[in-house]
């Protein structure tokens, strides 16, 4: 009886890993609808009683300002063109900084983030956590850094139930995506540590020195000539016909 149990314990995790892979291929090309995160802050919006109205609306690469696609990079994640999903140095320094007592820090990546926001809950749990790796993962695999990074700035939260670039831009500014200045670029990926809290339109003096401090960051990454090391349709190892 454990063996047979077993082995559809097993079946099982290769069906769902099998489902999980098709489900990250398809949202290679397809505008994912909406997010974990999203429906998360939904049901908190329930069990708390306080209404929450979700705004977000999907900008392609194309439209969106390199201003906000480089600060983004220069806050959260300045080796994104250059790793496969994870910061090994980031996590020993995080991890060491965490065993010494210091305040939890993070060290994801935005891939990371885009795997954690799009397909899963919150918290820090193990089960959580090695999730995060496997879908990172197949991102990682399956996508071009160009798309991880049009997910990421379309789905990530800019404010209480507002999602992804067009939301922020319009909540935080009164202007359209495409149109953000370099400095509302930099206010906007200063905030998102703590998105809920601390707002891009009306920002502190903490605000707007991270934001001047993401703006020179930019500046030594090269700005927008960054970008042109994401610039592959596909990811490398996939055959030319796809």
């Amino acid at each position: 009886m454990l063996r047979s149990l077993l082995r559809r314990s097993f079946k099982l995790l290769l069906w769902l890993a099998a489902l999980s892979a098709v489900l990250v291929l398809l949202l290679r090309w397809v505008p994912p609808p909406f997010t974990a995160l999203m429906v998360e802050r939904k049901i908190e919006s329930w069990t708390t009683g306080e209404p929450i109205d979700l705004q977000r609306d999907w900008r392609p690469w194309r439209e969106l300002p390199d201003d906000l696609k480089m600060a983004v990079i220069a806050a959260e994640d300045q080796k994104f063109a250059g790793h496969w999903g994870f910061d090994i140095a980031a996590i020993r320094a995080a991890f060491s900084h965490n065993a010494s007592g210091g305040s939890l820090r993070g060290a994801s990546t935005l891939s990371q983030q885009v795997a954690k926001n799009l397909f899963l809950w919150s918290g820090r749990s193990w089960l959580r956590k090695g999730m995060e790796v496997w879908f990172t993962a197949l991102i990682e695999l399956l996508w071009p850094k160009q798309r991880i990074l049009e997910v990421y700035l379309n789905s990530v939260e800019w404010g209480s139930g507002i999602f992804g670039a067009e939301a922020a831009a319009r909540h935080h500014f009164g202007v359209r995506a495409p149109y953000l200045s370099s400095r509302q670029a930099s206010l906007l990926a200063a905030v998102l540590p703590n998105p809920r809290q601390w707002s891009a339109g009306k920002p502190s003096s903490h605000v707007n020195n991270r934001a001047a401090w993401i703006r020179q960051q930019v500046r030594q990454l090269g700005g927008s000539h960054y970008l042109q090391r994401l610039e592959a349709d596909r990811p490398s190892w996939w055959p030319a016909w796809l």
